[in-house]
């Protein structure tokens, strides 16, 4: 199971820290990412961490989120800082077995959180 929490409202150029609490799953054997759907978009890969440790970011996200995993805590948080109104969306929380470095194909993720609404006024 994952759970996401810390989204909200925030003016642009403002930050937010997503977290993702995961439970009933060996946590380091996964690849851990971050996804994001905008109102009439598809569902896209924003940032995703390899169970080696490797990173991925999306172009529109490179500089302004990091990605890091505690695996003592389980969780996977997504620091989101200078924040635009275009990062609006739900954002998913996912977890991927059968891979071992970062992927954003939806199809390899076999869990998914709720997501959490992040919404930026401009």
């Amino acid at each position: 199971q994952l759970v996401e929490s810390g989204g909200g409202l925030v003016q642009a150029g403002g930050s937010l820290r997503l977290s993702c609490a995961a439970s009933g799953f060996r946590f380091d054997d996964f690849t851990l990412g971050w996804f994001r759907q905008a109102p009439g978009k598809e569902r896209e890969g924003v940032s995703i961490i390899s169970r080696t440790g490797s990173t991925y970011y999306a172009d529109s996200v490179k500089g302004r989120f990091t990605i890091s995993a505690d695996n003592a805590e389980k969780r996977v948080y997504l620091q989101m800082n200078s924040l635009k109104p275009e990062d609006t969306a739900v954002y998913y929380c996912a977890a991927a077995h059968l891979i071992r470095v970062p992927s954003v194909h939806l199809a390899d993720y076999e869990l998914w959180g709720q997501g959490t609404q992040v919404t930026v006024s401009s």
